[in-house]
This record gives structure tokens, sequence and C-alpha cells, in this order.
């Protein structure tokens, strides 16, 4: 089998405003990096409104759908924008994490990687906020549990930002294991390491500004993996942000593509020994184009090295 990379063109009429960091540019960036690897290359299919229930709901869907405009830009907040085509791409986005996880399960793929925009881990149960609409990857969760009957799932969120949206969604549920690194102090203010969530399934891990790749590997090796070893879960998401790389402009940690690398193979390693290497993987943050690219593409030829080895 192989990886497969599950993207669509609609993600690219989630249009924002011009300086505005998470652009369709970033897409058209990271795609052709892609380009001649041996990958099971899917559309992303939208995702129906029961898949959004999973998460959200109904008042917060329609509350999105209704806020579409006609033309030009809506704004949501600081730094949160609707165009016309938003709530498109956005259920692309979303419904490509869930025939991810579909793909995954059903053996269709090794493992996978959704490279749809807009991103989720913001979206709060019924806020949309930091660029962010639908919790991707908290659907995605949600869907392996209720629909495939899963016992347990674990999220690894390596974004520079705070998945404030994945653990809102998720926290409640303890068949869910989130564990997020991320810049502190940094938007959105949340990710505290005392925070644990309600039943224990949180793991919030601050790295201060400037932390580069020999601590973050440490990290990985000490407190993640172990973390999601002991949680055995039958499916490891990821919330791949690629804006904690040295070049990405909305932060300051120095992470770099070698990191990048090295933190998808310590996490397929682990998955494959836990989980029968089940992996989907979702874009989130990366806004140094390219960074963006790079990184990526070496977040991908690790899910396509495991997924060969299996």
């Amino acid at each position: 089998m192989t990886t497969a990379l599950i993207t669509h063109p609609d993600c690219l009429l989630h249009v924002t405003p011009d300086g505005h960091p998470e652009r369709v540019a970033r897409l058209n960036a990271l795609l052709p990096a892609l380009e001649g690897r041996d990958l099971l290359r899917v559309s992303a299919p939208l995702a129906a409104e029961d898949d959004l229930l999973l998460a959200h709901p109904l008042a917060h869907v329609d509350a999105i759908r209704d806020a579409i405009p006609r033309a030009g830009w809506r704004q949501l907040d600081a730094d949160t924008y609707l165009s016309p085509g938003s709530l498109q791409a956005a259920l692309r986005a979303a419904g490509g994490a869930v025939r991810a996880v579909d793909m995954v399960l059903g053996g269709e793929a090794d493992n996978a990687f959704v490279a749809c925009r807009p991103p989720g881990h913001h979206a709060e149960t019924a806020q949309p906020m930091g660029f962010c609409f639908f919790g991707n990857v908290a659907i995605a969760a949600k869907h392996a549990l209720d629909r495939h009957g899963l016992a347990r799932v674990a999220i690894v969120d390596f974004d520079v930002h705070h998945g404030n949206g994945t653990q809102d969604l998720v926290q409640g549920d303890p068949r869910v294991l989130f564990v997020s690194t991320h810049e502190m102090p940094l938007y959105p203010g949340t990710g505290d390491p005392q925070d644990h969530g309600p039943h224990g399934t949180v793991e919030n891990i601050a790295l201060r500004q400037g932390t580069g790749g020999t601590v973050y590997r440490d990290i990985l090796a000490r407190q993640i993996l172990p973390r999601v070893r002991d949680f055995a879960p039958e499916l490891l998401l990821i919330s791949a942000g690629f804006d904690a790389h040295a070049d990405d402009p909305l932060a300051g940690l120095r992470l770099v593509e070698a990191d990048f690398a090295h933190i998808t193979r310590e996490l397929c390693a682990l998955a494959a020994g836990i989980c029968g290497g089940r992996v989907v993987s979702c874009l989130e943050g990366g806004y140094d184009l390219e960074a963006l690219a790079a990184s990526g593409a070496a977040h991908v030829d690790e899910l396509i090295a495991a997924g060969g080895a299996g």
C-alpha cells in the first residue's frame, strides 16, 4: 500500500485579504513540492452536515453558512475572514480529514496527508477563530470513534500555536488523547501545562521562544512518545503545523526541515508498534512559503517511508 495525499482545488477558493498569512499561496507552494512522489492522490470530498455535527452544534454550522458574503470578505474576528468560497473550502478540509480516516482504517492506504485549507485547530465548539472554521482533526477523531468503533484515538499537534479548538472539542471525551507542543506566551494564550482536561487526557507542552530542534527532540523522546505509547491509541492523528520553523514570520521557535522529518519518523515508528502504523496527518499552519514547502515535503517523505516499511 501507500500514502494517500488528499486535497482539492476548492481549497483555493478560500481567499483572504492581501497580506494575510493564511493565503491561497500556501497550497500553491506546498502541492508542487510534493510532485513526483509515490502518492495515492485523492480528491477531498465535501463534508456532510452530519460530519460537522460530530464536533460542532448545528447553530455553529448555520452561523458559518449564513455569514458567507456574496462578494469581498466578512471579518469574524481580528484575523479570521470569510470569502464567497470559504465554506466550500472548509467543507473540503473537513471532508478530506474524514476521507483520510476511512482510507487508513479501511486498508486503502497505510497513512494519509490531508493538504487542505483553511486549517482547523483553533475552531472551538461554537466559535470560529485563528483562521479556522471547523475542527478538522477533532471531526476526524470523532468519526473514527463513533463510526468506526475505535476505543482510543490520539492527536499530536506540533503547530507552533496551541490547538485550543481541538482541545475544546475533544477534552470531554476520555477516548481521545490530545498532546500539543506550542510556543508560550503566544496566540491564542491557552495551553497551560497544568491544564490536563477533565479526564487527564490533555498534555500541553509549552516551549520558550527560541526553542530549537535539539530541545524539541528531547521533549519528543521523553514526554510525547511515552505519553502516546501509554495511551495505546488505535489511530494516530497529527495536526501538522509547520509554523514552528525558524523562518516562520508568526512565531519564534527554531525548528528546521530535518526536525519535522525526525518528528514524523518517530511518530510513525511509534504508530507502527501500537496501531498498525495507522496515521492521518492534517495540514494546519506554516506561513513562510519556502519553509512550508520544504517542511511539508520532508513530512510526507517520512509518511511514504513508513508506509513502504509496513
